[in-house]
Formats: C-alpha cells, sequence, structure tokens
C-alpha cells in the first residue's frame, strides 16, 4: 500500500495497475481515491466495466482516446475475470497504453502464474489488499477515532474487534456509531461498546458451538434462527460452524505440541486475545470428537450439493448431531 500513497501523493500515475484480494474495503478505497486523483472526480475522461468479460477491444480502442482537456483518462475494469482466463489480445496491448491512460483493474481472485499478471507486474504495479492483522485493525481503528478526537484503551479495542471481527467495512460502520454515541466525550468505554455496538456473526457462531458444547439444543436453534433472521444464507453458516470447529480442532492439537498463545494465534490469523477462548472451548472435546464434527459438517455439505437436503435442514442436523454426539459423550 506504501506505493500506492506514494502514487496518489505524488500524481505520479503508472499505466496500469492491478488491485485484488480478500480485503473489499480497500480496494472500494484505493479505487475510490484513485477515481478522485486521475480525473478530478469528473466523468469526462473516466470510464466503467464491470463484470465477466468486458470488451477488450472497446477497452482498447478508450485506451487509445486521448484525455478531453486534462492530463489523464481513468479506465477502470472491475471483476472481469481477465487474471483466471486472459485475452491475449489484452496481453498483447497493456505494452502499448499511452503515457495518457490509466488502467485500474480490480479483482478478488487472480492466478498469480498468468501472463497477464506478470505482465501487469512488469509494466505497472499489482497490490495484493490481504485480511488485515489484529494490530493493523487496532491502529486503523484508533488512527479513524483519533480524527474525531476519541481515544481508547487496548483492553477496549480488543473487546471491539472481538464483537466486530475483522471486517474493516464492518469495523467503520461501528465507529461510526461509537462516535455519535459518545459526542460530548473523548474516551470510549467497554460500555459504550455494548450499549449501540453489533454482535459480528462470527461472534454469534461461537456462541451457537458454544451452546453445542454445553449440550443447549433450544439455545442453540435460537441462535441459528437469529442468524436466519439476519439473513445470513444457511450454506454459509454451515461453513463458519465447521471453520468453527477446525479452529478448535487446530488450537488443541498446537497447544498439545506446546505452542504459546500467540503463536497459536499466529497460525490460526486470529486476534491473540480469542484463542484463550478457542482453548476453553476445545477442552469439552478430544481431538477425534472435533474432527468428527468437521467431518459431518463437510457430509452435510455435499448432501446439499447433492439434493438430498436442503441448507436449513443441514444446519439443524449439524446441531442436534453434535448435540447428540456431546449427551453420548457425557454419558
Amino acid at each position: 500500500m506504501q506505493t500506492l500513497n506514494q502514487d496518489l501523493k505524488e500524481k505520479n500515475f503508472r499505466r496500469v495497475y492491478l488491485l485484488f484480494g480478500e480485503e473489499p474495503f480497500l480496494t472500494a478505497s484505493y479505487k475510490k481515491r484513485f477515481r478522485e486523483a486521475v480525473t478530478g472526480g469528473e466523468t469526462m475522461n473516466y470510464n466503467y466495466f464491470e463484470g465477466k468479460a468486458p470488451d477488450v477491444r472497446e477497452i482498447i480502442s478508450l485506451a487509445e482516446t486521448m484525455p478531453f482537456f486534462a492530463e489523464w483518462r481513468l479506465i477502470l475494469i472491475d471483476g472481469s475475470g481477465f487474471f483466471k482466463s486472459a485475452s491475449e489480445e489484452l496481453f498483447e496491448y497493456l505494452p502499448k497504453i499511452p503515457d495518457t491512460t490509466c488502467m485500474i483493474f480490480c479483482e478478488t481472485e487472480v492466478d498469480k502464474r498468468s501472463r497477464l499478471y506478470k505482465r501487469v507486474k512488469e509494466l505497472g504495479y499489482a497490490a495484493e489488499f490481504k485480511k488485515q492483522s489484529p494490530a493493523e485493525l487496532s491502529r486503523w481503528a484508533a488512527g479513524l477515532l483519533a480524527r474525531d478526537g476519541k481515544t481508547i484503551t487496548k483492553q477496549v479495542m480488543e473487546y471491539f474487534l472481538d464483537r466486530t471481527g475483522d471486517d474493516m467495512e464492518n469495523i467503520r460502520s461501528e465507529l461510526e456509531k461509537l462516535v455519535c454515541y459518545t459526542m460530548g466525550r473523548d474516551t470510549i468505554t467497554k460500555e459504550d461498546v455494548e450499549a449501540v455496538g453489533s454482535v459480528h456473526v462470527t461472534n454469534r457462531i461461537f456462541e451457537l458451538v458454544s451452546a453445542i458444547v454445553s449440550g443447549s439444543l433450544k439455545k442453540a436453534m435460537d441462535l441459528y434462527e437469529d442468524l436466519l433472521t439476519l439473513k445470513e444464507p444457511p450454506m454459509r453458516i454451515l461453513f463458519l460452524i465447521a471453520r468453527q470447529f477446525n479452529q478448535l480442532l487446530q488450537a488443541k492439537e498446537l497447544n498439545a505440541a506446546g505452542s504459546d498463545k500467540a503463536g497459536i494465534a499466529a497460525r490460526l490469523k486470529v486476534p491473540p486475545f480469542a484463542v484463550g477462548r478457542l482453548l476453553s472451548q476445545a477442552k469439552a472435546f478430544s481431538g477425534e470428537q472435533l474432527l468428527g464434527y468437521v467431518n459431518l459438517c463437510v457430509e452435510l455439505e455435499e448432501a446439499v450439493k447433492t439434493g438430498r437436503l436442503t441448507d436449513r435442514l443441514a444446519v439443524e442436523l449439524v446441531i442436534t448431531g453434535s448435540l447428540q454426539k456431546t449427551e453420548g459423550k457425557r454419558a
């Protein structure tokens, strides 16, 4: 990101950029910043393509068009899929982009082995936006609060991020709520977070698994209904439950192998303060039982994909099946 920031600050734009990765907030942020920096926000010299396989000849034609009363023309190509199945014509054209054109590709996934990816790296710049670490999110969130004259302790920030998850757009939205709620005060407290903050879906999944651990069918089903009310797709809920059990299994194995909390956090890519909860939950099961729950989720996912089960029923079977195993274990 340092390279992008420098290019934007100096207005020294390369002819081609690729913005990609699993953090859509950063991609959207830099798309907006580039548009404002390159075109000043006007539309005369701005062309936007969205969706798979846009017309390459039209893109090339526009790239060859001189900007109208401006230094640059910006062509933004969003979600083209070119970096998984490249256009030979586009590949051959990139070195010929005129100095007056800035072409930006935005993709969720790319094949780094592709010729087009390598060509963009050769001619311009490819920026990968990965999920930010807990430390990076803390610094970023604290910086946003500081702009509004707010302070927050490390402990409260950890509690806040534990509730919100690592989605940067969600974090930004929750911070705005906190700033408005604490108008007239400088310091944000844990009570403020609890008063206006929303619990992210991953936290609800943790609660759901906790209900499974404790053998509470009613609570588990109530939490499942809450997630459906929030319009979470059943298959995503199934995936998150499977991921939670898999994290419990990995945390248990890493702890048994002598890893400390920092090491477990780094391996699982979770905040260090979340490791204690994982280890506490994992104690209720053996490694074999946790692996069994993961396999159960995989089997039910396959049953949904092959039409043998509905997605909602599959999640209910995970919950009830896990509870039955838990009860059997305790018996």
